[in-house]
């Protein structure tokens, strides 16, 4: 028996064949954005989040007093952007 035109992948065969593409490489180049991210240690926001934190722990050990730490938050903010 004979089935004409149905030799090969059908159209929703070549669709998922497409999605499954286009998931792999979408993957693959996350995985590679997360990894050189990784490498470089981050991005900009975990910078700033870490500088604030160090302020805050200079402030409680008491090496800086309120009018300093208001200051460096201020100054943080405005360097931020």
């Amino acid at each position: 028996m004979m089935y004409w035109g149905h030799d090969g992948i059908g159209g929703w065969g070549f669709i998922v064949m497409i999605l499954n593409m286009a998931l792999f490489w979408g993957l693959l180049i996350g995985a590679g954005i997360l990894v050189y991210r990784a490498v470089q240690g981050g991005g900009g926001a975990s910078e700033a989040e870490s500088a604030r934190r160090l302020i805050g722990e200079r402030f409680a050990r008491g090496e800086i007093d309120d009018e300093e730490y208001r200051r460096r938050l201020e100054t943080l903010r405005h360097g931020a952007r």
